[in-house]
């Protein structure tokens, strides 16, 4: 019987195996956003088993336990990693459906080599296989990144972020990737949030400067942005539930952080302007640096109070956020082209009824001279399975030019997860593979090949320019 994963996998016709094949299969990858840690990369981590390196973390397997009524103890409490793993085993046969069923056995496949189904029957076999493969030193971080292809890495960090681990990998040359930081000033931005006055201390003495003022907070994040570029950093990276877009003057700015500092709460509309100049502020910024700016737009998070006070935050209680973007997206963008200081910028949504305000935005604000300046980013979180990166890759194609897509990233916590990759092309060869078994374009490798060579790796390598 063939197994389950095989050459042609998610490959439905002769056209999408001749350019997956050909084309997509060998090329190197730029994970240009995903939350590896550098301090795991830095110390060449080994792993002790497979729950260790497959299920810590990952909320996206939590999520599916939890909706079987698994306990929480086998989830993220104290049980052991042998428990936990069973407990996810079992889960697997019933996520069919679900991309899960699909990245676990991709995920076996090319790093352990199994073929056998995951599930109850097969959980105790698998787990001797692949802890014995775990203890070689062909499976630590470094070696994980070497063999999966990866050529670029961008982590995600705060600027706060020592990066004395990046620093550690850039000086060791037996790490094969370019391994660089994200800037990602979230608890910069986010001026209601319980912690913010408590940042601003941390701001401090990593910038190693006073702040008690707007002006002070803006200047110390362009000392931090300053050692981030230092450091090769290309990238920065927000995660926002709504694009926030309101007029707000620097002194209207400067006085709804002077109220937050002296413990007084912010109204809805003032958090609303704060964010809005702030974030236009940290465009123009970018813009300066070169920097490539992301948006990650649509995520409510933390929507169980009582799992939150438990668990704390990245736990799998985030879900799709609904509201209307398109008014506040072209706005923004607006604002920071006409004075000529729009970044290059990826937009992700994770609510699919925003693929055609962006689609169709990202086509007012591109710049001669540089190839898809602003991005409409790969379907991300919610909508990185089949349904979703075809729906964006459609809606991109529909609206815009999808041969300038930079592409795919993991957005993951796993050093497994780069089969994401493999996911990402087959879909996509499959999709373009369509096309042209349909007559919709020419059957000429050449044109189509470059094409998804372009959009696994040569694009995302040329615009972002490390």
């Amino acid at each position: 019987m063939k197994a389950f994963i095989h050459d042609d996998f998610v490959l439905t016709s002769d056209a999408a195996k001749t350019l997956y094949h050909q084309y997509a299969k060998e090329m190197p990858i730029h994970d240009f956003h995903c939350h590896l840690s550098p301090k795991e990369i830095a110390e060449n981590k080994s792993f002790n088993n497979i729950s260790e390196i497959w299920l810590h973390g990952d909320h996206y397997k939590w999520r599916a336990m939890r909706i079987l009524g698994v306990d929480e103890e086998l989830i993220t409490g104290n049980a052991s990693d042998f428990d936990k793993f069973q407990a996810w085993a079992k889960t697997v046969p019933y996520t069919i459906g679900n991309p899960l069923y699909q990245w676990t056995h991709l995920e076996l496949k090319r790093y352990f080599n199994v073929e056998q189904l995951l599930n109850e029957q097969s959980a105790e076999e698998i787990w001797h296989h692949c802890n014995a493969l775990l203890q070689q030193e062909d499976y630590t971080t470094q070696k994980i990144i070497e063999k999966s292809n990866v050529n670029y890495i961008c982590t995600t960090d705060d600027p706060v972020d020592t990066l004395e681990h990046h620093h550690a990998i850039a000086a060791n040359p037996a790490v094969t990737a370019k391994v660089l930081p994200t800037f990602r000033p979230d608890k910069a931005v986010e001026i209601n949030r319980p912690e913010f006055s408590d940042y601003m201390k941390k701001l401090s003495e990593a910038a190693q400067m006073e702040i008690t003022s707007y002006d002070q907070l803006l200047h110390a994040i362009e000392k931090r942005a300053a050692y981030f570029h230092e450091a090769g950093c290309r990238v920065s990276d927000h995660g926002i539930q709504t694009l926030p877009f309101a007029e707000c003057t620097h002194k209207q700015a400067a006085a709804i952080f002077n109220k937050r500092m002296s413990g007084t709460p912010v109204s809805a509309e003032e958090e609303e302007k704060y964010k809005s100049f702030t974030l236009l502020f940290l465009g123009r910024l970018y813009s300066s640096l070169g920097w490539v700016m992301q948006l990650h737009i649509g995520a409510i998070r933390n929507n169980n109070q009582r799992r939150f006070q438990e668990l704390g935050p990245d736990t799998g209680f985030d879900s799709i956020h609904d509201f209307e973007l398109a008014a506040a997206l072209n706005g923004f963008l607006n604002a920071l082209d006409s004075t000529d200081e729009l970044p290059k910028a990826i937009i992700y949504n994770l609510n699919p009824v925003h693929n055609h305000v962006i689609a169709t935005a990202i086509g007012n604000f591109q710049s001669s001279g540089i190839r898809g300046k602003i991005q409409f980013g790969s379907g991300w979180w919610f909508l990185d399975q089949k349904d979703g990166m075809t729906a964006q890759m459609k809606d991109l194609a529909n609206f815009g030019i999808l041969s300038a897509f930079v592409g795919m990233l993991t957005d993951s916590r796993s050093f497994l997860s780069y089969t994401r990759h493999e996911y990402f092309r087959r879909i996509l060869c499959d999709f373009v593979g369509g096309w042209i078994e349909n007559g919709e374009a020419p059957k000429d490798y050449v044109l189509t090949g470059k094409i998804i060579q372009d959009i696994c790796y040569n694009n995302a390598k040329n615009y972002f320019g490390i």
